[in-house]
């Protein structure tokens, strides 16, 4: 139980998310069997890409109990970009029902004047609470966005951190407990990345 898993479902920014952990000197396994999570001590669900296939492609694996049980025992995990959304109940993209571990809906980013969707590029996180992630230096906390729907947990108080979009703020990071989930892309980061990751290791560890 020492390497880090990496769930492979066919979505997206797994090969880069699989290099930037494996930078931080941990051994990465990607999961195609459920036989294979007994060599793990986390899981990480990376993805890029639309609510309803990353759904459909998960059930193909028949890796949606194990994920679930995994979470529920109270075994470290992290969701990134997709794989955060998949853990609500539902999303305003699709019509699948995601895996129900965190309760509340993916929504569509609404137009805002002067903003754009997808909302992409480099954003600074704003911490709303002591966090494992990040910094509590607002003004280093930079990160990659690339998102056209945000989470709206049914309890904000999971939210750890958020970003500015327009007049509104949108979901960045939640946490609850063994669980963390970041809406932008710690893998396309830069050294701010690299710090989340290895923090986020550092709780394993």
């Amino acid at each position: 139980m020492s390497k880090i898993g990496l769930i492979d479902y066919g979505m997206g920014n797994i090969h880069s998310v699989r290099k930037a952990i494996e930078t931080l000197q941990e051994e990465v396994l990607l999961i195609k069997d459920k036989n294979q999570i007994n060599q793990c001590k986390a899981l990480v669900i990376p993805g890029q890409g639309a609510f309803d296939p990353a759904i459909e492609n998960l059930n193909k694996t028949d890796l949606i109990f194990n994920i679930k049980d995994w979470i529920k025992r109270g075994n470290h995990f992290l969701g990134i970009c997709l794989g955060l959304q998949i853990l609500f109940e539902n999303s305003e993209e699709g019509f699948s029902k995601g895996l129900g571990l965190i309760k509340g809906k993916i929504k569509k980013i609404p137009h805002i004047e002067n903003q754009k969707i997808p909302h992409i590029g480099w954003c600074n996180l704003i911490q709303k609470k002591e966090s494992k992630l990040i910094k509590s230096n607002l003004d280093s906390n930079w990160v990659y966005f690339d998102h056209s729907y945000y989470a709206s947990p049914t309890n904000e108080k999971i939210i750890s951190a958020n970003v500015e979009y327009g007049s509104i703020y949108l979901t960045a990071i939640i946490e609850k407990d063994n669980l963390v989930a970041c809406q932008f892309h710690p893998e396309k980061s830069g050294k701010t990345g690299e710090s989340i990751l290895l923090k986020w290791l550092k709780t394993i560890n």
